[in-house]
């Protein structure tokens, strides 16, 4: 599968992005393991960690299933950097036209960060795959749901910053399609088994029968 077609069906699976951000390149082997162990397959490493080139390195060439990429992505030089490293997924605070471009140029799944309408169309006619919704601590399910009336319907929206297993139903109620899952998940210093763990809770809570608009 190409990257737009990985996205695609964890999005159908398990939409959720794991945000590695600290992460260790000599973790990043075992933490690969604990979240793919779980069919959990997206996951970034910003780019703002210790040698996250590395890590995106490690974990693109031994879970060939799973997309991998990464966050904190601001210039088209890291963009490349990412690829050049195996990384198929590019994740960013803002939206930067010059970033969406060059991953859509190398064919790459871009979820470019925005907050209003005006940024989410603009950044959707640069060619972005989907929207990071970010900080999501400032973007109620009410906001998802306005913005959901007005974008294409086949928009991807991803709300990220402050998502735990308790607030995800109203979001997808509203009409989220996933979320990226930072310190919730994992923060430097954990345990492989406690990160398996979150993930677990998390994919529980996407699948929970009351959920109005399950994962």
């Amino acid at each position: 599968m190409n990257a737009h077609q990985k996205f695609e069906a964890a999005l159908s699976h398990i939409p959720l992005v794991g945000i590695l951000r600290g992460l260790q390149a000599h973790e990043a082997l075992t933490m690969g393991e604990a979240l793919t162990s779980t069919d959990w397959t997206l996951i970034e490493v910003p780019l703002n960690s210790p040698d996250p080139l590395q890590s995106i390195a490690t974990l693109a060439s031994q879970f060939p299933q799973a997309l991998i990429g990464a966050g904190t992505v601001l210039t088209p030089d890291d963009v490349r950097n990412v690829h050049a490293a195996g990384g198929q997924l590019i994740v960013s605070p803002n939206f930067n036209p010059a970033v969406v471009r060059e991953a859509v140029r190398l064919g790459l799944v871009c979820l470019p960060g925005v907050m209003t309408a005006t940024e989410a169309f603009a950044a959707l006619e640069a060619g972005a795959t989907g929207l990071k919704l970010f900080p999501a601590e400032m973007i109620t399910p009410a906001v998802v749901r306005a913005l959901r009336a007005v974008l294409p319907a086949d928009t991807r929206l991803l709300p990220v910053g402050g998502i735990t297993p308790e607030n995800m139903s109203s979001y997808l109620a509203a009409g989220a399609n996933g979320f990226g899952i930072g310190s919730a998940l994992y923060k430097p210093g954990m345990k492989a088994t406690q990160v398996q763990a979150h993930a677990m809770n998390f994919i529980a809570s996407c699948r929970e029968p009351s959920t109005t608009r399950r994962c």
